[in-house]
């Protein structure tokens, strides 16, 4: 791994919170993710399992969690069972876990060959009243590819059809959401690093410098710092490419006069931060750029108020777009007579700022939570509003990632350079 050892009392916290909110008498089981197939004998990087390394800690592929605290065999109560390595698997893909190496990593000390997983479950699971399985079920997610844990589910279900099969992921929309000390420094690393690679590219920039360029310099800032890479596909979008919202070409020149929105962020030890920034090509915003990229922000630090525990998701939103409806009016977008008039299920400013304006944040980017729970201590939320005026051309998101305490919120990443001045200065310094 390129990040440091993480403290395996977070995974075996993570296990404690798990095993209370099962029912009595229960087995769950954690697969890790498949290696994908990209062409010929080539396979897409391996990303973990989310929820397995929330309990786990294990970052490698073909890895199985088994978890039955109130098997009659104590020892087979908390069990990991890995891939075997060889000289050959060693010579040709590196190191693999070591059993020493799981059992520190992960504070489990009943640690098997992935070949002794059938015979072991076969001995515990008819003593099991549930079995408790894993499904993606992130609401934006769209089901195409049949992966490993729905083969998994078929199969058992194929063996043990008289058992009562419970949903895993209720549980984890739950627990997830709630970060710990551990989970709120690894994400503070994130945000640190993701921060030295803006501040790179301000910089950098100037006009005829090309979008991947930039990318070029937010990567090598990422690996250079222990990160694993990008959390998500980078954004860079100069000019009118800001006005799609999920544009990835990222291969234009960067023009002078025109602004560049930026979305990245760095992962680290499978933690996210997720950064939204809009600088000017040239180093200096326009008046009309200046006075979009200050509504913006404006919003931004009105939006940032309201992220406290006790929120309720569809009212923020309601109150960010009344406060995005204002700014709008007053940069002559939309006329407040319209508004007056406006439906009320479709308002004015959605032509404007069309997407939500927070979402969870944890190992995973979008990270898996109830879209109609209220916002809890313990949360970290993206704030990131924007403004988009496609007859402009001209597309303006800021983003940073918010975390909610006892007394109010911090921002993480308090520190990246925000103030349209601010960049001015860097840029021309």
């Amino acid at each position: 791994m390129k990040y440091r050892t993480i403290d395996n009392s977070l995974f075996k916290s993570n296990r404690q919170k798990f095993y209370n909110l099962l029912k009595n008498n229960s087995i769950a089981i954690l697969n890790s993710n498949d290696e994908f197939p990209r062409s010929g004998d080539q396979t897409f990087t391996f990303k973990q399992n989310p929820d397995l390394f929330y309990l786990s800690g294990i970052d490698q592929e073909q890895t199985i969690l088994l978890l039955y605290p109130e098997c009659p065999n104590p020892q087979y109560r908390e069990v990991l069972f890995l891939r075997q390595t060889s000289d050959l698997i060693a010579i040709w893909e590196g190191h693999k876990y070591t059993k020493e190496e799981a059992r520190k990593a992960s504070g489990i000390q009943a640690v098997y060959w992935l070949d002794d997983f059938q015979n072991i479950l076969q001995s515990i699971i008819y003593y099991s009243d549930h079995i408790y399985l894993n499904t993606n079920e992130n609401d934006r997610y769209a089901h195409t590819v049949p992966y490993r844990d729905l083969r998994f589910i078929n199969d058992l279900k194929d063996k043990f059809p008289l058992h009562s099969f419970e949903r895993m992921a209720p549980l984890f929309r739950k627990l997830r959401p709630v970060k710990s000390s551990i989970e709120v420094e690894l994400t503070k690393k994130a945000c640190s690093i993701t921060r030295d690679a803006f501040v790179r590219v301000l910089k950098f920039v100037k006009p005829g410098v090309k979008e991947y360029e930039i990318e070029a310099e937010i990567i090598h800032e990422f690996i250079r710092q222990g990160g694993t890479g990008h959390a998500y596909n980078p954004i860079i979008a100069s000019g009118k490419n800001a006005i799609v919202l999920h544009y990835n070409d990222n291969n234009q020149i960067c023009n002078d006069g025109d602004v560049i929105l930026f979305d990245f962020g760095a992962e680290y030890a499978n933690y996210n931060a997720d950064l939204s920034r809009s600088i000017p090509v040239n180093g200096r915003f326009t008046k009309r750029q200046k006075d979009v990229y200050n509504a913006v922000h404006h919003v931004m630090k009105e939006a940032k108020k309201l992220i406290v525990a006790g929120t309720i998701w569809n009212e923020y939103q309601e109150e960010v777009g009344k406060i995005t409806e204002s700014e709008l009016i007053k940069l002559g977008l939309i006329d407040k007579h319209d508004v007056e008039k406006q439906d009320k299920n479709f308002p004015l400013y959605k032509k404007y700022f069309m997407h939500g304006v927070s979402h969870h944040l944890g190992i995973d980017v979008h990270d898996f939570a109830g879209r109609y729970d209220p916002f809890q201590v313990g949360n970290i939320l993206t704030c990131e509003p924007g403004i988009y005026i496609q007859e402009e051309g001209l597309g303006i998101r800021l983003e940073n990632n918010i975390l909610i305490t006892e007394g109010g919120n911090i921002d993480l990443m308090a520190d990246i350079p925000l103030d349209a001045e601010e960049i001015e200065d860097i840029m021309n310094s």
